[in-house]
């Protein structure tokens, strides 16, 4: 899944937030967006599962906070 984050001044950096929820998925990635006030997180892992590795990480957000993008699978690699 995917999913959006408004930043804020305490914000950590994208490469501490990948390595953190690499403990839930592996392949997760997160990066920020064009603009630079979003981050961005890919990976198989729910609202609050993503919430709470950001608490982890020192950057305290409610799960709503957490924006879920709607899927844009095509099913074409039978996923």
């Amino acid at each position: 899944m995917e999913f959006h984050i408004a930043l804020t001044d305490a914000s950590p950096d994208p490469a501490v937030v990948q390595n953190a929820l690499f403990e839930i998925d592996p392949t997760a990635v997160a990066d920020l967006d064009m603009s630079g006030l979003v981050l961005r997180v890919s990976a198989a892992a729910t609202a609050a599962d993503v919430a709470g590795v950001l608490r982890q990480v020192g950057w305290p957000v409610a799960p709503e906070q957490v924006v879920q993008l709607p899927s844009i699978c095509c099913g074409g690699c039978g996923g």
